[in-house]
């Protein structure tokens, strides 16, 4: 069963109009992920700081659909390579490929799959409930932890301390993003009139 997402219930639905409006929501969806990539809280000595870049992630990838949506995370990562500021801790002297291979790129590329995970079951139809699309939204932040963490083991001296640089402090933070995003795309079905009971 192919649905709709939720992008496509509004504006135009095909030829040059839909292209423009799908090219506005990749660079939309690119501006907001620098911007929530910004918000941060350091937890030394890990790495890897909390932000609400997955939570910006996770609206994406339900919203866009699984190709809009690793478009627009595929965007953002290029437009990081080349040397633009936008991810969490990147600067002028720490950019582009270079903080890309750093101690977060394996979460980086678990962005994508989650993108591509949460699009696909939006196509299903699971993101116009709460509880669905919490399940599916803890399935797609698996996948940012899982390469997050193998590729974090390469700068730790063991895997315990790859988890605890890079998985169980941000638990209980990414369950609270999670919840708010896993409210979110249901409430604005709602207001878009297309919920299912």
């Amino acid at each position: 069963m192919r649905c709709e997402v939720l992008t496509e219930r509004f504006g135009p639905g095909g030829g040059a109009a839909l292209r423009a409006k799908q090219a506005a929501l990749v660079v939309g969806g690119i501006l907001a992920l620098a911007v929530l990539a910004k918000i941060r809280v350091p937890l030394w000595p890990s790495p890897v700081p909390i932000t609400m870049q997955t939570f910006g992630v996770l609206l994406i990838g339900a919203a866009y659909g699984p190709r809009l949506g690793a478009a627009t995370i595929a965007g953002y990562l290029a437009v990081g390579a080349l040397g633009f500021d936008v991810f969490t801790s990147s600067s002028a002297e720490a950019a582009g490929l270079a903080y890309m291979t750093g101690g977060t790129g394996g979460y980086l590329l678990g962005y994508v799959l989650a993108a591509l995970a949460l699009g696909a079951l939006a196509r299903r139809g699971l993101d116009r409930r709460a509880s669905t699309l919490a399940l599916g939204m803890l399935g797609a932040t698996a996948l940012i932890y899982l390469p997050g963490v193998l590729w974090l083991r390469g700068f730790a001296e063991s895997w315990e301390q790859a988890l605890a640089w890079g998985l169980t402090p941000f638990l209980v933070g990414d369950a609270l993003k999670l919840a708010l995003a896993a409210l979110l795309v249901p409430a604005a079905w709602r207001l878009a009139g297309d919920a299912r009971r």
